[in-house]
């Protein structure tokens, strides 16, 4: 099949490549070629801005299926779509979990209730990054209608994550010891593997699927004290979860939902996808690539989490705790 990708260059663009590409599917990538340019020689790049709206290298050729990652807000959506017409088949539109309302209960499928819309901002944010991203969805229904698949990941993790989330675990446990949880390790969390993602995008687009898919993971529940242990347990370390208020690290925490009503979006079903051929890598495999990953590119500094001496001062704290009360 020929595929276009709008996107690609990193992370969750470059695990679905990887799968199609290793399927024996003729792929190109649309982007402006700034990430990833050394990525996939051989595999046709089409040069475009999706940010001033230059889509003229898409002008010409016809694809069965555009697997879109990086539009973010609906005018992405729009002039792809007037600059594609009728030359694709399937549109993909990757999404995001962020799409939901608050809450929804455990098990919350694909059909629980999303947020409103926007369409009166471009800035992407906390509070505008989930109706960004319901706004793109109604458009890409909108263009394709029964040739329009929705993918709703949650986070996700693997090598090459720009964001850092489960990596900042990961490296962590490695290296044993104490470790600070800042909430409950009992809160439950969800990653997926960007690979079984991509997987999932790909057997979709083989299928012919139209639908959503909530792209969640791993396939049994885990909760923060159980993805800090498998962490350790792919590191061959061992550690001990020492917990303390969320409120004694200021800001906000890797994969920690301080609000109980917030920690409900990490128990979402993923039947759906796991029905149409999502596979489910354990979460220590996952955890063990990532480490490699990371070593390999030399631990570089993470944006979020407790820094060495942070944590030491943290933990300084819960022992003096401790004796004063004995």
């Amino acid at each position: 099949m020929r595929i276009l990708v709008l996107g690609g260059g990193s992370f969750v663009g470059r695990a679905i490549v990887e799968d199609f590409l290793r399927d024996g599917h003729e792929v190109s990538l649309f982007s402006r070629g700034r990430t990833g340019a050394g990525l996939f020689p051989g595999v046709p790049r089409l040069v475009g801005d999706r940010d001033t709206g230059d889509y003229r290298s898409l002008r010409g050729g016809c694809w069965d299926a555009v697997v879109d990652v990086s539009a973010y807000v609906p005018r992405h959506v729009r002039q792809a779509a007037e600059a594609l017409g009728d030359r694709v088949g399937r549109c993909v539109f990757i999404s995001s979990n962020a799409v939901y309302r608050p809450g929804g209960g455990p098990g919350a499928d694909e059909d629980a209730p999303r947020l409103p819309p926007e369409r009166g901002t471009e800035e992407i944010g906390g509070d505008t990054y989930g109706p960004l991203k319901v706004a793109c969805e109604d458009d890409v229904l909108s263009w394709y209608g029964r040739r329009a698949t929705i993918v709703r990941p949650g986070v996700v993790a693997g090598p090459y994550d720009s964001q850092d989330l489960f990596t900042y675990w990961v490296r962590r446990a490695a290296r044993g010891g104490r470790v600070v949880l800042p909430g409950d390790p009992g809160q439950p969390v969800q990653v997926v593997d960007s690979r079984d993602l991509a997987r999932l995008v790909v057997r979709l687009v083989a299928g012919d699927r139209p639908g959503v898919f909530n792209a969640v993971g791993p396939a049994e529940p885990v909760t923060m004290g159980g993805l800090i242990e498998a962490c350790a347990a792919a590191a061959g370390s061992r550690v001990e979860v020492v917990p303390v208020p969320p409120d004694a690290v200021p800001g906000g925490f890797p994969l920690v939902r301080a609000d109980p009503v917030w920690a409900l979006t990490f128990q979402r079903s993923a039947a759906r996808a796991r029905a149409a051929g999502m596979p489910a890598t354990p979460l220590a495999v996952t955890a063990a690539d990532v480490l490699a990953w990371d070593r390999g590119r030399g631990e570089p500094p993470l944006p979020g989490g407790l820094s060495a001496r942070e944590e030491d001062r943290l933990l300084a704290g819960v022992g003096m705790g401790r004796e004063d009360r004995a």
